[in-house]
């Protein structure tokens, strides 16, 4: 067989104009051109794997003590055969006999192949030996045993090609190191860096749990839609879509409360979505356009409800991912062991600055000036909710390391929560903080549909002044409160951030598996495609 043949049209690297092929792609594709003039279909459509690698092992793990070696040493005269396929991640050759390593999801099994077992071609041991590189894909069959340093390894009797990587793996004691790399190309990621992978399977066991503590609870899972007509349950920018059709403009939803509640009028007592929402706004390490939150609705509940939920939801998970409620964000040790602390808005922000908001519900400009006098930094047009939210931003959450529910919001931040029994100028809300940030945000939702009336027209003309953050007017929403709803307790929980605390991760996109992030160097266009 010789390693170079010549180069047939389609394999040549000019016929793929914005792939990159350095000196190493161009010698996999090198061996691609010899695979292929072997006549070897690096790229087949299948292969009948009896294990997976884990599997493999697992299976050894219970033949083995039941098959000892003979009175003289020798292997026992059965053997345990099967196949298996995963990627090489190590090679050893050594002349006529040679180790590898396949990795299939979290088992690395080692291979070991001799010369005068692979004669057959067209997948003989001289293929494997110069044509199969690091990160191929690869089936193999055989029978299981116990190297002489004790390793379980399957002595290879017949392998094939199932994937032929023309791009080689990242170094493997480094692993990929590049933090824009890593998120930008996640599937090195997840080859390179066991804990990144781990990490991921971890944030499915999050969700998994969440599920099982509001399942067992009676609540039901429904789905809300993404695009909506009018876009509200939030104070935040959407993204704007066309539905051609319908020649209408769609949003992407920032949060699925207005539909959930409309569940709760209908006769669903207890509803919850974990979803994906959209905001058009910046991102940081707390904060991504397209991120997970799961809401959750109870008829009859109300802000106090939704404590104790929390304060049941968030160690149950805690238990069942981590295995302890003591855990460390940021080396920054955390008791997610209920009862949590409780602390008014008010009282948290006079404990930190001795600013008191409430001497200026009816001094916006006294506010701004009081809080920039305390090194908060506010853009000039911003309204009195919005300089309180700073405020707190700055001044409160920072401390808030141990969980704590910081409760009673003034009605100016919370448009769909119902105003206080003692105090008309604030609304039974609360948000749980963990590690320095926000959790959950909950209310005794607003059931009113006159006063939920009158705090849309304040967003409207909010609106027209220059807050396009504003809510807008939904009618279809006020109906469905007309018709009637029931006391409601109602909580939004951001998944990713959950995740982040429980996992000791720094940044949300360690915790997303495909962040946004800001565009590449454009590639050039493909031949026979329009350019920018």
């Amino acid at each position: 067989m010789s390693d170079h043949p010549a180069v047939p049209a389609d394999l040549d690297p000019a016929a793929y104009p914005g792939l990159e092929f350095g000196d190493q792609e161009q010698q996999r594709l090198t061996k691609l051109v010899a695979l292929r003039a072997a006549e070897l279909d690096p790229y087949p459509p299948r292969f009948a794997r009896t294990h997976s690698p884990a599997a493999a092992l697992a299976a050894f793990a219970a033949w083995e003590p039941a098959h000892p070696p003979a009175a003289d040493g020798s292997p026992p005269a059965e053997r345990l055969r099967l196949s298996t396929a995963g990627r090489v991640v190590g090679r050893r050759i050594m002349g006529k006999a040679s180790f590898a390593h396949i990795s299939s999801g979290d088992a690395r099994l080692q291979l070991f192949f001799r010369s005068d077992d692979l004669t057959a071609p067209p997948c003989d041991y001289e293929v494997f030996k110069r044509l199969i590189d690091l990160g191929d894909h690869i089936g193999v069959a055989g029978y299981l045993f116990r190297t002489k340093t004790g390793e379980p390894s399957l002595h290879v009797e017949h392998f094939t090609l199932l994937g032929k990587s023309l791009t080689p793996l990242p170094e493997k004691w480094h692993g990929l190191q590049d933090q824009e790399l890593r998120y930008r190309q996640r599937y090195l990621d997840l080859i390179a860096n066991d804990e990144v992978r781990r990490v991921f399977q971890a944030r499915t066991a999050i969700v998994r749990a969440m599920r099982r503590y509001l399942d067992e609870r009676g609540f039901l899972e429904v789905e809300t839609p993404v695009l909506q007509a009018l876009y509200g349950g939030a104070t935040a920018r959407p993204f704007v879509t066309h539905h051609n059709t319908l020649d209408q403009d769609l949003y992407l939803r920032i949060a699925d409360e207005l539909y959930l509640k409309r569940l709760i009028v209908g006769g669903f007592e207890r509803v919850y979505e974990i979803a994906h929402d959209f905001r058009n706004e910046g991102m940081d390490v707390r904060h991504n356009p397209e991120f997970t939150m799961m809401e959750c609705y109870e008829a009859y509940g109300d802000y106090g409800s939704m404590m104790a939920l929390v304060e049941g939801l968030i160690p149950a998970v805690a238990q069942e991912v981590c295995g302890t409620l003591h855990i460390h964000y940021r080396d920054q040790p955390i008791d997610l062991t209920p009862p949590w602390r409780r602390v008014s808005m008010r009282d948290a922000l006079r404990a930190a600055s001795g600013l008191d908001f409430s001497d200026y519900y009816d001094d916006r400009d006294g506010f701004y000036a009081r809080v920039q006098a305390l090194g908060v930094e506010l853009q000039p047009n911003m309204n009195w909710a919005q300089i309180l939210n700073e405020a707190v931003g700055a001044l409160v959450e920072p401390g808030l390391i141990q969980p704590t529910f910081l409760t009673d919001y003034p009605a100016a931040l919370s448009p769909l929560a119902k105003r206080s029994a003692t105090d008309p100028q604030l609304v039974e809300r609360f948000e749980a903080f963990i590690g320095g940030f926000e959790m959950g945000n909950a209310f005794s939702e607003l059931n009113d549909p006159l006063d939920q009336y009158r705090r849309f027209a304040e967003g409207v003309t909010a609106r027209r002044a220059g807050d396009d953050e504003a809510h807008q007017m939904d009618f279809d929403f006020l109906n469905a409160l007309m018709v009637g709803m029931p006391p409601t307790g109602g909580l939004g929980m951001g998944v990713d951030r959950l995740a982040m605390v429980l996992l000791d991760q720094s940044s949300i996109r360690d915790v997303i598996l495909f962040p946004h992030m800001r565009p590449a160097k454009a590639a050039p266009p493909a031949e026979g495609t329009a350019g920018p």
